[in-house]
């Protein structure tokens, strides 16, 4: 007798709505961190978390296939990003990780305020997002 494979059609279709939505809220966590609650350690949170629901809707397989990534480079280019963040304002005479703000008019936008707090908040986002999801499919990746 053949295993009957399981329909998860209900699953995989609310999955990929809610991950729309814990997508959207995760990156406006991490462009709001600066100023408001949030910032690139929730927003890497949120978004492992979005990826794991994709993990338990769909097979490893496929979303291996699909998402082609090797998180531990993920890490690697956080890391980079965070710390050359510190860097160049030493570079500049100032303290390691010296923030600077100002305000810039972009034509649909508006006027927007931009920060090297940003690309820190993005190095930190890439840290959290490559290690909790190297751990955690390790973990699953683990017949014994």
């Amino acid at each position: 007798m053949k295993p009957i494979k399981p329909n998860d059609m209900m699953l995989q279709t609310l999955a990929r709505l809610i991950i729309l939505v814990v997508l959207s809220f995760s990156i406006y966590l991490l462009l709001a961190g600066h100023n408001n609650p949030g910032g690139g350690f929730i927003g890497g949170l949120m978004t492992s978390s979005a990826i794991l629901i994709l993990y338990v809707a769909f097979d490893m397989k496929t979303i291996k296939k699909a998402i082609p990534i090797d998180f531990v480079k993920i890490i690697g280019i956080g890391l980079l990003f965070a710390s050359l963040t510190g860097v160049v304002s030493m570079l500049f005479g100032y303290p390691y990780l010296k923030q600077f703000f100002d305000y810039f008019t972009i034509p649909i936008l508006g006027e927007v305020e931009l920060t090297t707090a940003l690309p820190f908040d993005l190095g930190v986002y890439f840290v959290v997002v490559g290690s909790a999801l190297t751990i955690i499919l390790t973990i699953a990746e683990d017949d014994k």
